[in-house]
C-alpha cells in the first residue's frame, strides 16, 4: 500500500508485515531518505491514506484495526483495535474530522474523530470492499465491491442509497472524472465501466482494455486515467507509462502537481514514473492519429525511479516495454 503526500514530497508505505513507512524523495540521486517506521500492526497493512490537510496518516490492516500517526513524527495518535468483525481493506479521509472504511465482508463504516465512533455502518455488498471515492463536497461516497457492484452512501444524511447492477468480475477500483460527472471503475475482468454522476443504477458505457485484470487505477487528468493492468496489449490505449517486470500492479498514486506517478508492486520496490506530458495531452487528436494509422508509442520509456530495496533511489532506468499504467482511453466510445 502506498500513498502520496498532498503537499510535500514524503510517500507511506506498509507492507505485508504490518510495517509502515515513511519516506522522503527527490529526484535527485541520493536524497531520498526513510523519515520513520512504525510496527503497531499484527498482520498486513492493506492500505495507507493521508489526511487531506497531509498532517495525518491513516492505515488499516488485516488484523481489524485503524492506526492513526502523526505524518511529521509517526507517533500514534489513535487506534481502533477492532474497527470491523472482517479484516480492513482499504480507507479514505472525507474531511479533517470525518473518514470512511471497507473491509473483506462487505462492511462500510463511516467514522467521526470528534466522536471517536462511526457515524454510519452498512453491509450492502456482499464482497469485499476493494475501493472508495468521495465527491468533491463530502457528501456521497461510492465503494467499489468483489461482488460487482458499485455503492453509494450519502455521508452527510449518514444513508445508504444504492447499489449498481452487477458487473463482470470484481469492481476493483473507483475514481471520479470529468469534474465529478462521471465515475469509472475498474474491474478484474479487464473492463473499465463507466457511470454517470446520477445514473449509479446501471453502466453509461464500458471500454475492454484486453486485460487479464485491472488491479487498480488513478486519474491523471479530467479525461485521462492511468491504470495497473496485467497483461495489456497497447493497441487500444494512449500508451504505456512503464513496469514492474512479471509483477502485478498493486497500488498507484499520484503526486500534488499531477507530474509523477508512483506504482507499487509484489516486487517490493516503489517506482515512480514522469507523467507530466499526459497534462497536456489532447486525447481527440491522439484518437484521429492513431485511426490514420500512426503508430502507438510509449508515453515514457524511464522510470524516474527503481531498486531492489523496497524504496531505492530515483535514478534514470529504461524499462522493458509493457505496461504497468495505462492511459484508460480504448477508442471505442465517443462518449465523454
Amino acid at each position: 500500500a502506498i500513498a502520496l503526500h498532498p503537499a510535500r514530497p514524503l510517500l507511506a508505505a506498509g507492507d505485508v508485515d504490518g510495517d509502515v513507512y515513511m519516506y522522503s524523495y527527490s529526484c535527485t540521486e541520493g536524497e531520498n531518505r526513510q523519515l520513520w517506521s512504525s510496527g503497531h500492526h499484527l498482520k498486513s497493512c492493506r492500505d495507507v491514506a493521508f489526511s487531506q490537510d497531509g498532517q495525518k496518516l491513516f492505515t488499516v490492516s488485516k488484523d481489524k484495526s485503524i492506526h492513526i500517526l502523526t505524518a511529521e513524527e509517526g507517533r500514534l495518535e489513535t487506534r481502533f483495535p477492532k474497527a470491523h468483525e472482517a479484516a480492513l481493506n482499504c480507507v479514505l479521509p472525507i474531511d479533517n474530522h470525518i473518514f470512511a472504511t471497507g473491509d473483506d465482508g462487505g462492511a462500510v463504516k463511516v467514522w467521526d474523530l470528534r466522536r471517536g465512533s462511526a457515524i454510519l455502518e452498512a453491509r450492502q455488498q456482499e464482497e469485499y470492499i476493494s475501493a472508495m471515492a468521495v465527491d468533491g463536497n463530502g457528501k456521497i461516497l461510492l465503494t467499489a465491491s468483489g461482488d460487482g457492484t458499485l455503492g453509494v452512501y450519502n455521508v452527510k444524511r449518514r444513508r445508504f442509497e444504492l447499489l449498481s447492477e452487477p458487473q463482470n468480475g470484481d469492481l476493483t477500483s473507483v475514481v471520479l472524472m470529468k469534474r465529478g460527472r462521471k465515475v469509472a471503475c475498474g474491474s478484474s475482468e479487464g473492463t473499465i465501466y463507466l457511470f454517470n454522476w446520477d445514473g449509479f443504477g446501471a453502466a453509461s458505457d464500458r471500454f475492454a482494455l484486453r486485460a487479464e485484470t485491472i488491479d487498480c487505477m488513478v486519474p491523471i487528468t479530467d479525461s485521462i486515467v492511468c491504470v495497473g493492468a496485467v497483461n495489456v496489449l497497447p493497441n487500444r490505449v494512449l500508451g504505456c507509462v512503464g513496469q514492474h517486470l512479471g509483477e502485478p500492479i498493486e497500488q498507484l498514486a499520484v503526486a500534488a502537481d499531477g507530474k509523477l506517478l508512483a506504482s507499487s508492486g509484489h516486487d517490493q520496490k516503489v517506482k515512480f514514473w514522469d507523467v507530466s506530458a499526459l497534462g497536456s495531452m489532447v486525447v481527440d487528436d491522439y484518437r484521429r492519429k492513431k485511426k490514420k494509422g500512426g503508430p502507438l508509442r510509449a508515453l515514457s520509456s524511464k522510470a524516474l525511479g527503481s531498486g531492489e530495496d523496497f524504496f531505492a533511489d530515483l535514478r534514470d532506468e529504461v524499462e522493458p516495454e509493457a505496461a504497468a499504467a495505462d492511459g484508460g482511453d480504448s477508442g471505442d466510445s465517443d462518449s465523454e
